[in-house]
């Protein structure tokens, strides 16, 4: 039982953790490619379709908890990986988090997205 709710548990956070490199490689290449306002907007923009489908799979093939649950999981990863990689290991600093758009938006956006898929997807299974 609980090696079982262990390997729960590493399929969640592996999908919240997906949701959050996938969005990470969407605002470097933005970053690299474009202004960063540019980049915000398109990472705005990319963030809960990345959601949404990363949740999809998660609760089509998995769907080992609530929607509202789910949703909390993976923000709560997004916003640990940002603080922990992002701000302390890359950045040396927690200057992101007075971006409005460039953080809380997005975590706004994957918990909204994901939330909503989860109600879909579990409804009409």
């Amino acid at each position: 039982m609980v090696k079982s709710n262990i390997a729960k548990s590493v399929v969640i956070f592996l999908h919240g953790f997906i949701i959050w490199s996938l969005c990470g490689a969407v605002i470097g290449v933005g970053m690299s490619t474009t202004s960063l306002n540019n980049a915000l907007i398109i990472h705005a923009i990319a963030a809960p379709i990345i959601a949404i489908s990363i949740s999809a799979i998660y609760f089509k093939k998995f769907n080992y908890t609530t929607a509202l649950q789910t949703a909390v999981i993976f923000v709560a990863t997004a916003i640990l990986l940002d603080i922990f990689i992002v701000s302390i290991l890359i950045m040396k600093s927690f200057e992101m988090f007075e971006s409005f758009l460039g953080t809380w938006l997005i975590f706004i956006l994957i918990f909204i997205a994901t939330y909503l898929t989860g109600k879909y997807i579990r409804k009409n299974n």
